[in-house]
């Protein structure tokens, strides 16, 4: 048996997708609209309050094209609190008017394949808490995809050795540093929790770097071999102030 990959798990993760049903939104009067949306508005700034604790994270963005129309993510210490979070979503009266479209369930994941050996607990470094409790940018895009690694005949990454693997995943993340300022990364593991085994959400204010990125790595054979990959969202960022003239 190949040795597995250790990782390191740090805060729950979970994608929410809706399409908005603008037909029955259209037959409301403006009173009514106005109410829900303060109701998310204030939704929306509770998660911020948590954000800026640290205590947590989110984002919320408009999803370009028909398979949804808003994304919200959301961070948490616990799966329990993403229940809650999630009822306390469901609750709001703009509910009514959402259609759910996909959902995504992970957690925050940093593997060993490219770690340096340490009498260090890697939970007190600082530099690897950022990457597991991170605070999520507000950049004007996001890409957001899910995705698995290949296991057919002899393309089947979980029979490659650890040494081996090793080697591959070093190609692949010089790719993406290749991007560092242009294109913030964070993968999510979901083996046990959703359909794909990983989530990866991209972050930047140029969306055609997320077009370069991902192109530049289907040559890499991590993703060229191995790599299978689920529907891709994208969209742009939508603050709570600008919630009335979406939904007007």
């Amino acid at each position: 048996m190949n040795e597995a990959a250790q990782t390191l798990d740090g805060w729950y993760s979970l994608h929410l997708l809706y399409n908005v049903d603008w037909s029955s939104l259209r037959l409301l009067d403006e009173e009514a609209v106005s109410t829900m949306v303060t109701e998310l508005q204030g939704f929306l700034e509770r998660q911020e309050e948590v954000h800026q604790k640290n205590e947590g994270s989110y984002s919320f963005y408009n999803i370009t094209g028909q398979k949804a129309d808003l994304i919200l993510w959301m961070l948490r210490p616990t799966i329990d609190e993403l229940n809650t979070l999630e009822l306390e979503f469901n609750k709001l009266a703009i509910s009514d008017f959402l259609i759910p479209s996909y959902s995504y369930v992970s957690v925050i994941e940093l593997s060993n394949y490219l770690a340096k050996e340490s009498d260090e607990d890697p939970y007190q470094n600082e530099h690897v808490r950022k990457r597991l409790y991170p605070e999520v940018p507000k950049s004007r895009y996001i890409c957001f995809y899910p995705m698995d690694k290949r296991r057919e005949g002899n393309d089947n990454w979980y029979m490659l050795d650890m040494e081996k693997r090793r080697e591959l995943m070093y190609s692949h993340g010089m790719i993406g540093r290749g991007y560092a300022g242009k294109v913030k990364q964070f993968i999510t593991g979901s083996v046990g929790l959703d359909e794909y085994e990983w989530g990866v959400t991209l972050f930047s204010d140029d969306m055609i770097q997320f077009k370069k990125l991902i192109y530049e790595m289907r040559f890499d054979e991590v993703s060229a071999r191995y790599g299978e990959f689920g529907d891709f969202f994208v969209g742009v960022n939508l603050p709570a102030e600008e919630l009335p003239a979406f939904f007007k």
